[in-house]
């Protein structure tokens, strides 16, 4: 960790941001507009470089709104192979850069079926059933407690914010639970069916662990869903990461504004 932080302030003029950004699917373009210094995780000591399309991977940081922001362009996934520490490494560097506040962004299917395709939601809770914890292991005291407290881990104090952002932006916004599995594969529709019966409305690949990670470091946490598709059974359309992108690139334009407003009133 010292050496990726001492690495991150040589290169950024010590730019120590307050709030932190996960970039999902398709949404990478938000950082190449707002771009003060681009770090290639391939060039951060002991990051780990996504394998995934729409996933630029790289550490951005630029004033937004006169706040001082560090921004994932893409994320690394369970699913690529990888282990629960290695994708929520850059949520603990976040942390130890003074980050406070974190808004984790994703493209999820609607499990809920009144929600459709190009929706935004506000994440209230998740599910995690991706099989794994990202705290298991040695616990690191110098960054949160053993048995970290869940009840409230997107905070009301945020979603109250972004409900308001939406409203005067003329967006009509969601709000939800989402449902994390390990992937790749897309789930069944015996399975979205089990989700829904379970409670959540929304269902994707990653986020949680960041989420877990951010709350047990004390960082506030705001999430936020782009609805890239009808979950399997919900319709009669076949699943594919190339209508994720193509849904995501459709509403980027919406999200950035919305996010943009979002960091204004943080």
């Amino acid at each position: 960790m010292e050496e990726t932080i001492k690495y991150i302030n040589e290169k950024t003029n010590n730019f120590a941001p307050r709030i932190g950004i996960v970039l999902g699917s398709g949404l990478g373009e938000f950082a190449d507009e707002n771009c003060d210094y681009a770090l290639s995780y391939s060039d951060i000591p002991n990051f780990i470089k996504s394998t995934v399309k729409g996933h630029k991977g790289r550490l951005v940081f630029s004033a937004i709104s006169d706040k001082k922001v560090v921004m994932m362009q893409g994320r690394n996934h369970f699913y690529e192979g990888h282990s629960m520490s290695e994708i929520t490494y850059p949520i603990k560097v976040m942390k130890k850069l003074g980050v406070e506040t974190v808004i984790l962004t994703n493209a999820a299917g609607a499990v809920n079926e009144s929600f459709m395709p190009s929706d935004l939601m506000i994440i209230t809770d998740h599910i995690n059933f991706m099989g794994s914890n990202p705290l298991i292991g040695i616990n690191d005291d110098s960054l949160g407690e053993r048995f970290p407290d869940m009840s409230e881990v997107y905070r009301q104090d945020l979603i109250e914010v972004a409900e308001k952002c939406a409203k005067k932006l003329g967006i009509d916004i969601k709000k939800g639970v989402y449902f994390a599995s390990s992937g790749p594969s897309y789930e069944t529709p015996s399975e979205i069916k089990m989700i829904r019966i379970m409670g959540a409305d929304a269902v994707g690949m990653s986020t949680v662990p960041e989420a877990i990670v951010a709350n047990y470091c004390g960082l506030k946490v705001l999430g936020i869903s782009c609805i890239s598709n009808a979950a399997s059974g919900v319709g009669s359309a076949k699943l594919s990461h190339n209508d994720v992108i193509e849904t995501t690139d459709k509403v980027k334009s919406r999200f950035k504004l919305l996010l943009t407003e979002i960091l204004e009133n943080l």
